[in-house]
């Protein structure tokens, strides 16, 4: 488990350095990401923007995903992760994005999805890429590890992306 401070803090040296804005996509986690990121002084040098799209809707309207690709993929999926960070960077000036689509509980899970089960998507200047975790845990303890892997994944990619 990583702290989400030190991650926040990581983050926002790696933006800064390239001059990089970011941008958010969450479902699940209903904006813990983007209030873990704003939570630093002088995150408006590196933050953009934070979409909520907690809703199938929402998701079309603010995001663009095509709502073909919800209703059949479901909203916890791949194509939908990923359609999320390409939409959050395409409505926004940001150069890279998270997102996060999942099932915290305790309900909304299925045998093919159960609870925990989380989709992230990143986006870093045009590459995007998506991951599925399985996470233990009460509800709070799914969104808490959801904001940690999305955060640690953006910085990892981040870094990646100048090696």
């Amino acid at each position: 488990m990583h702290d989400t401070s030190a991650l926040v803090t990581a983050l926002s040296a790696a933006l800064r350095q390239r001059g990089w804005l970011m941008a958010t996509a969450e479902s699940c986690t209903g904006g813990l990401i983007a209030g873990a990121c704003t939570d630093l002084a002088g995150s408006s040098d590196w933050f953009e923007r934070g979409f909520v799209s907690y809703s199938n809707q929402a998701k079309t309207e603010m995001l663009g995903v095509d709502a073909a690709l919800i209703a059949t993929h479901g909203a916890v999926s791949e194509a939908v992760a990923l359609a999320m960070s390409l939409g959050a960077v395409a409505h926004s000036r940001a150069q890279c994005s998270l997102s996060v689509t999942g099932v915290a509980g305790p309900g909304g899970g299925s045998p093919a999805k159960p609870v925990g089960t989380v989709w992230f998507g990143w986006n870093v200047n045009g590459q995007a890429d998506a991951e599925c975790l399985q996470l233990p845990g009460d509800r709070a303890a799914v969104r808490q590890a959801t904001l940690q892997h999305a955060l640690a994944g953006l910085l990892q990619r981040l870094s990646a992306a100048s090696a």
